[in-house]
């Protein structure tokens, strides 16, 4: 198992170095940048002494070298021309837009998110695990109808509208700030207890809109898969010598059915990030979405770069976390690795 995690750990290294490659090319797609936009308006202007500003930090961060060179600079295993070194080395950039680093920009931010991803991978599972096993032993049952209707409005109802009518009635039941991820006289003060308790109090509502749609699509995914397996011979074998039905469904056939449902682990994380974008405009949410279109929209580059560096990141240890479980759950796994070697 140690062998086969350690395998799994350094293909990340070559899949996260492609993806960086694909990145960067697509935050230089786009004809200019950032500071050439604004030196261009600048010049029009006549703002000499900004113009030379601008100027300087295209020398800074060697924006006027070649591709690659800009590529391996801003990767990190290259220093640039002023000094900068890039995300290998811990420097995430600079934010043209913001005028200041990256980190600084994105710093709480990148913390609520991946607290927000956490939360609700676990309010997925936690909801969908259950009902998709009650569906299947209860096959066209009304529980079952229920809940297949309740699947299809998750994932008919628009997660923003959802977000606006839970909103309304946290504002109105509980009395909790309508948007954000903490009431307001939290925002920019140091971490307490009381801090701690309003983000998680501001958690639910964003947690229940952002993975309703995945609950109801896991819940159908493990539902068909765990009757697909009720359904094979060795289901009627085991209950004809007698093996008690709740032994023999942990035992067996939910074994088999959860292979897919863990699987979608890797799906999910990243999801949830490009899912939740919309979502946090509408909230108000401090979280890396509405900072990513803000920068597309800018050319920030250094910013948007990191912020989809961050959302592939997600995704490989999202598939480097299922791959371990499936393992875990299925020793085929782990014997197939060895029989490749």
């Amino acid at each position: 198992m140690l062998r086969y995690v350690a395998l799994r750990i350094a293909l990340m290294v070559p899949a996260l170095l492609a993806i960086s490659v694909i990145v960067f090319a697509l935050i230089e797609l786009p004809p200019g940048d950032y500071l050439s936009n604004e030196m261009t308006e600048l010049a029009a202007r006549g703002e000499t002494a900004s113009l030379a500003r601008l100027q300087f930090l295209r020398d800074e961060f060697s924006l006027d070298a070649p591709l690659i060179e800009r590529y391996a600079i801003w990767l990190g295993v290259m220093p640039g021309s002023g000094g900068f070194n890039g995300l290998l080395q811990g420097n995430w950039g600079w934010s043209f837009e913001y005028g200041k680093p990256v980190a600084d920009v994105i710093g709480d931010r990148l913390g609520l998110t991946i607290a927000l991803n956490f939360a609700t991978i676990l309010f997925v599972y936690a909801v969908a695990f259950p009902i998709g096993v009650y569906s299947a032993t209860r096959q066209y049952s009304w529980g079952d109808y229920g809940f297949t209707v309740l699947g299809y409005l998750g994932l008919a109802v628009p997660n923003f509208l959802l977000g606006l009518i839970l909103l309304y009635y946290a504002n109105l039941w509980f009395g909790l700030s309508v948007g954000g991820l903490m009431a307001p006289e939290f925002i920019g003060q140091p971490w307490s207890m009381e801090k701690l308790g309003s983000v998680l109090a501001h958690l639910i509502v964003p947690t229940i809109v952002i993975g309703l749609s995945g609950t109801a699509a896991m819940i159908r995914r493990l539902r068909a898969n765990l009757l697909d397996e009720l359904g094979k011979p060795y289901v009627a074998a085991a209950r004809a010598r007698g093996l008690s039905e709740r032994r023999l469904i942990i035992k067996y056939p939910l074994r088999a059915a959860l292979g897919p449902f863990v699987a979608d682990v890797g799906n999910l994380l990243p999801s949830m990030v490009s899912g939740a974008v919309i979502v946090s405009v509408v909230l108000n949410l401090p979280t890396v979405g509405p900072v990513l279109i803000s920068a597309l929209r800018s050319q920030d580059q250094f910013l948007a770069g990191f912020i989809l560096l961050f959302a592939a990141l997600l995704t490989v240890v999202g598939m480097l976390i299922s791959d371990l479980l499936l393992a875990a759950l299925d020793p085929r796994v782990r014997i197939g690795q060895r029989a490749v070697r």
